[in-house]
């Protein structure tokens, strides 16, 4: 084990991704002369040369659809988009045709590929910065979609990722690049993909969440056990495939449920989570699903304004009061 920074777990996982596959290489927006623009791709293009680390134009339709093409014929890359508020523009690339491509093709291609960056309320960058678009692309048959809270799921699952032979959307919270944490050496340490974790055990109640909405809910139980109460806090790292079993055997234990999320509200990650729980454990509930989530508007550039959107600690609390009935 070692201790490094969120973004230093996604270096040493691609970095040991491309030593064990000649296959996988990186492209994207200053990946390669400027080290990344969050510092993740540091030292990469000197250790592995300007033919596996490859600086794009500002042209995320372009350079997906490049990706998406080199993984067709046998390659497997990482498409790095500096934002995914920027990925919109490569839309019909994701969507259409990467996730399309095996389904149209009767299994005659496969995309291993992985579409990895940053999003998030993440501060001051504005409305056209500051997009959560987890829902939109979990949305689409074909596409998976990875969002770890941790450095050492950041590590081990973007490992998963780089290995599948499907498209993987694999989204990053800027906020956390620099949060630090134990993250194993083990170049086969990979975190599988499709797996929820439990990052607190409770007895109350449960707390379903993911990214940084990870921190704020652990933040959270810290206080609600002052109060005497027990939170589980359940980490669904992966939104699609999702781990139903593991979210339906803490409700069963808890009995209560919240979900808390920093996208917004409509037709959001929860609305869906909450769905799959009152099909399948109705009966195990003793109050309503309550969510937690960014309020219901764009995001204002004041800060201010900007904190006032997001799910906090005090707002997770409110909600396990109201479904414990306090």
């Amino acid at each position: 084990m070692a201790v490094m920074q969120y973004r230093e777990a996604l270096n040493l996982a691609m970095t040991e991704e491309m030593e064990r596959d000649d296959r996988v290489f990186l492209m994207g927006e200053e990946v390669a002369e400027y080290n990344g623009a969050y510092k993740v791709s540091q030292g990469m293009l000197d250790r592995f040369g300007e033919k596996r680390i490859v600086d794009t134009p500002i042209s995320e339709n372009g350079f997906a659809g490049i990706g998406i093409g080199a993984a067709m014929v046998g390659l497997r890359p990482i498409v790095e988009f500096m934002t995914f508020s920027f990925s919109y523009v490569a839309f019909d690339q994701l969507v259409n045709n990467a996730a399309n491509m095996r389904y149209m093709s009767g299994g005659q291609f496969n995309v291993p590929i992985v579409f990895r960056g940053n999003s998030g309320i993440a501060g001051n960058l504005g409305a056209t910065h500051s997009h959560r678009p987890e829902a939109l692309f979990a949305h689409f048959p074909g596409l998976k979609v990875m969002m770890p809270s941790t450095p050492s799921d950041a590590k081990g699952m973007l490992k998963a990722a780089i290995r599948d032979d499907d498209p993987v959307i694999f989204i990053e919270h800027e906020n956390l690049l620099g949060d630090k944490g134990d993250v194993s050496e083990d170049p086969d340490f990979v975190v599988p993909i499709g797996k929820a974790d439990v990052k607190r055990e409770g007895s109350d109640v449960t707390i379903i969440t993911y990214s940084r909405s990870v921190i704020t809910s652990l933040k959270a139980a810290e206080k609600l056990e002052e109060e005497g109460v027990s939170a589980e806090v359940l980490d669904m790292r992966t939104i699609r495939p999702l781990d139903l079993d593991a979210i339906l055997n803490s409700v069963t234990k808890t009995h209560r449920a919240i979900i808390v999320e920093e996208n917004w509200p409509y037709c959001g990650i929860g609305a869906g989570v909450a769905d799959r729980i009152y099909r399948a454990a109705f009966d195990e509930l003793d109050a309503p699903i309550q969510r937690v989530t960014a309020k219901d508007a764009p995001l204002p550039y004041n800060r201010r304004l900007e904190l006032d959107m997001l799910p906090s600690v005090e707002r997770v609390v409110e909600a396990v009061n109201q479904v414990l009935y306090r």
